[in-house]
């Protein structure tokens, strides 16, 4: 049940927005098995300016269509099973036109009692959620 934020530069269409989302999505889904309605994508859209994504020292230069991807999920996946992620969802922003230096992602973990779906209660700790399994 990851929750993801995608900040993409504005300039592409509805379409191309909509093929971003769902490629990463689907990288998820297959790569870690959850239920493709467990879905939570926010996407943002900048002035190109607002994007600052420079070199990290790896001697690559990114262009202005560069997609950064924030993946919020529990705790608890091997360092191998996010690197199956990572290529995962290169390869499926590659394939809907995304250039490969342009995929950044970052990987943020916490725990169960780090969520709220709604109502001001963290389900998995009450128990109305079954914490999934990594």
């Amino acid at each position: 049940m990851p929750l993801v934020r995608i900040d993409l530069a504005t300039g592409r269409s509805p379409e191309q927005v909509r093929a971003i989302a769902d490629a990463i999505h689907t990288a998820i889904v297959d790569e870690y098995g959850i239920p493709p309605r467990d879905r939570f994508q926010v996407i943002t859209e900048h002035p190109a300016q607002q994007i600052i994504a420079e070199d990290a020292g790896l001697g690559f230069e990114r262009t202005e269509g560069v997609v950064i991807i924030q993946v919020f999920t529990q705790a608890g996946r091997s360092d191998d099973a996010k690197q199956a992620l990572y290529a995962a969802v290169h390869d499926r922003l590659t394939e809907v036109g995304v250039a490969s230096e342009d995929v950044f992602i970052g990987y943020v973990e916490n725990g169960p009692q780090d969520w709220s779906f709604g109502f001001g209660r963290a389900q998995y700790v009450t128990g109305e959620l079954q914490v999934p399994s990594s």
